[in-house]
């Protein structure tokens, strides 16, 4: 294996081994150092062994509804808990090949090891056997990437108080979960551990779940949990947690008082800390604020030859926020002229059922803002395809700048939402209005048919509702 390369990149997740690809086509000379598994954390414990995991879920709940849509099941049938975590392993596991093969095509080399910058365009990578070897580079990529955050009265043991990464293959089933926080990691687990007949309770610190999302879809999905037999608790904290009998004990602090909460298992899912130990920043003096890596608008550091991408700098923790920041860096760092990331037109995607996609302003920062906007709804329940999908639960809402017609933001929580919210992410990003949405024939029926009638929604034309 070389010692010199192009581009040394530390960290093979969604970040590192999209940039070094897209630098391998550029004609650079690749090397990406990775301590664990080729994918990061994203492909091998994170995006996508969940999605395994919540299609488990949602066979699980079709064949217990099967009666609904005129079938009749005769003999047992129940969740195999361990079936379901070995499938998610495999699609994880075949995942990582997938990239070892991405690799290989392209001419990467994998350094196997942990990277630290050293002073002269170096990287010093320790071995699994803490042999040191050092490469060097003209450039040199951080994407570290992160790792669950831990809150100080909530410390992770990996048995009792778990993280995500323990969520997805613990060694059986508990009856009972204490899940804090209900962003995107906090949700999928809940739906998916409750629909195969766990005990779920959720506790958020905010006054509602999935907070960073439009408030009406806040309050969809809070129905539906509900609905499903789900506990949730809102403006509510996790003061302690009593580990030491049988069950965890949870104290949970709320407007009414103090709560006592008993359940097997407690998942903290309170957000993400970066990966900044270790890797050399202090010796080369690469500023930071706020435990996140301080970078220019093309991930250059206050270090020349040093660039960082993905969760450990400043903008959304997400795979395809890295993907798209390691390509926009590379294209930079190879004399391209690419254009820089526009962060306000990022969709955020969460997988439980219902899903949620949104992307732009919700109604209350576009009014914050100072924006004055038209809101267009359409309702799953009017949509002949959701009907008959058995998937009526859930709506799209647009928002608009009544000025000019631009579209500020769209926000849905219904079945497959997940995949048509790209539309919208093209639609702003080519600043469509919204009369051009209405003009814009979608198929019938579809679930996408309800853009072009939350659009109408906005402007009084709408036809179904």
């Amino acid at each position: 294996m070389a010692t010199k390369y192009d581009l040394i990149v530390i960290g093979s997740g969604p970040g590192g081994y999209v940039a070094a690809i897209r630098a391998s086509q550029l004609g650079m000379k690749v090397g990406v150092v990775e301590r664990s598994e080729l994918g990061g954390i994203c492909l091998n414990w994170g995006c996508i062994p969940t999605k395994a995991l919540l299609k488990s879920a949602q066979v699980y709940e079709y064949v217990q509804h099967a009666q609904d849509y005129g079938i009749k099941i005769d003999g047992k049938f129940s969740a195999d808990f361990d079936g379901m975590v070995k499938r998610s392993r495999d699609v994880a596991g075949g995942m990582s090949k997938g990239i070892q093969f991405l690799f290989k095509k392209n001419k990467i080399d994998h350094i196997e090891g942990f990277g630290k910058l050293k002073a002269g365009k170096k990287v010093e990578v320790t071995g699994a056997d803490g042999k040191k070897v050092d490469y060097s580079a003209d450039n040199i990529i951080l994407a570290t990437g992160g790792r669950s955050r831990e809150l100080p009265n909530l410390p992770i043991d990996g048995k009792k108080i778990i993280g995500y990464r323990q969520a997805m293959v613990l060694d059986k089933q508990p009856k009972s979960m204490v899940i804090v926080g209900s962003g995107a990691i906090g949700v999928e687990f809940a739906y998916f551990y409750n629909s195969i007949g766990t005990e779920v309770t959720i506790v958020e610190y905010m006054d509602r779940i999935v907070p960073v999302e439009d408030a009406e879809v806040s309050k969809q999905l809070e129905r539906s949990f509900k609905k499903a037999g789900m506990k949730i608790m809102t403006s509510a904290e996790v003061t302690s947690v009593d580990t030491k009998g049988k069950t965890c004990k949870v104290s949970v602090k709320t407007k009414k008082g103090e709560e006592k909460l008993e359940a097997d298992v407690v998942l903290s899912a309170v957000g993400v800390s970066t990966n900044l130990e270790g890797i050399g920043l202090e010796d080369l003096k690469v500023k930071t604020e706020k435990g996140k890596v301080t970078v220019d608008d093309f991930y250059k550091t206050n270090v020349d030859g040093i660039y960082a991408i993905g969760d450990i700098v400043h903008g959304p923790a997400l795979a395809h926020v890295a993907s798209a920041e390691g390509i926009i860096c590379v294209e930079k760092i190879a004399g391209e002229n690419p254009e820089a990331l526009d962060y306000g037109n990022i969709p955020g995607c969460t997988y439980c059922q219902p899903e949620v996609a949104s992307v732009g302003y919700t109604e209350a920062a576009a009014k914050e803002a100072g924006y004055e906007i038209k809101v267009g709804k359409f309702p799953f329940s009017a949509s002949g395809k959701a009907k008959a999908g058995g998937a009526s639960d859930g709506f799209v809402k647009l928002i608009f700048d009544a000025k000019y017609g631009e579209v500020l933001g769209a926000h849905m929580i219904g079945a497959n939402v997940t995949e048509m919210i790209a539309e919208m992410v093209s639609v702003r990003k080519l600043e469509t209005t919204g009369h051009e949405i209405i003009k814009t024939v979608h198929p019938h029926p579809t679930m996408s048919e309800a853009i072009m009638e939350a659009a109408a929604a906005a402007y009084d034309e709408v036809i179904h509702l």
